[in-house]
């Protein structure tokens, strides 16, 4: 953000590492708490009556630790096998921010490359499998939506679960391809249109899986929009008629 505003295109060693770091860190807690919301709305809908047992307020901090861990020990992994690599093929990275797979390219460590791959293909491996649960959770949630026999009640279970689905399947489908892509097939703009789908645009959805579904945040929003287009509309009405 800040090269962005100041028109920089240079980041220091140890930025350059913390943004490496936190940027693995919140996108994989980001992923896990997706599939944690799958989990969610699979007992929420295919198993209504258990979901106090099985979702009560310790379940859900549990869950919510365990995302927040594995993705604190994901970007430190990535982070430390990353930067523990000797870079001798310059300092250009060709992306808009640190990405490992473009910091491996200045990489003269054939080993230390190698053992990151490994490690960003047990990371996609990890991915996949949550992508295959979540999946998996979807066909026995649609199953029992299909179940319902009201259409508004169909309405309302898609509406939810779609835009969730959407972003998952983004994200997944994106990230994966930016990380385990051949580089035969790598350009500048294919990779700056890709890390922009996986980076950019699923944390921008986030208003729509979260929280714009909820109907007290939409009256709120309803609100505060009314009141700054009526508000200019007092104002001249009462101009007008003190003239």
């Amino acid at each position: 953000m800040h090269n962005s505003l100041w028109g920089t295109t240079t980041i220091s060693y140890k930025g350059c590492a913390a943004q490496v770091f936190f940027f693995a860190f919140f996108m994989a807690a980001e992923y896990f708490l997706l599939t944690i919301m799958c989990y969610d709305r699979y007992v929420a809908i295919c198993k209504p009556l258990h979901y106090g047992t099985l979702l009560g307020s310790r379940a859900c901090a549990h869950m919510a630790a365990a995302a927040w861990a594995t993705g604190f020990l994901n970007a430190l992994l990535h982070t430390t096998s990353t930067f523990s690599l000797p870079l001798c093929q310059g300092n250009a990275l060709g992306q808009f921010f640190c990405e490992i797979p473009h910091i491996l390219k200045l990489s003269c460590s054939h080993s230390g490359y190698l053992r990151e791959i490994g490690l960003l293909t047990i990371s996609c491996l990890l991915g996949f499998g949550c992508f295959v649960f979540i999946m998996l959770s979807y066909v026995q949630i649609f199953r029992a939506v299909l179940r319902i026999p009201s259409q508004q009640g169909w309405h309302k279970a898609f509406s939810t679960c779609l835009p969730h689905l959407a972003v998952v399947s983004l994200f997944v489908s994106t990230a994966t391809f930016a990380h385990l892509k051949p580089p035969s097939i790598s350009s500048p703009s294919l990779d700056l249109v890709v890390s922009v789908l996986y980076s950019v645009v699923p944390p921008a959805l986030n208003p729509l899986i979260y929280s714009l579904r909820n109907q007290e945040l939409k009256d709120a929003i309803r609100k505060t929009m009314t009141g700054c287009f009526s508000e200019p509309k007092r104002w001249l009405f009462s101009s007008v008629n003190h003239s």
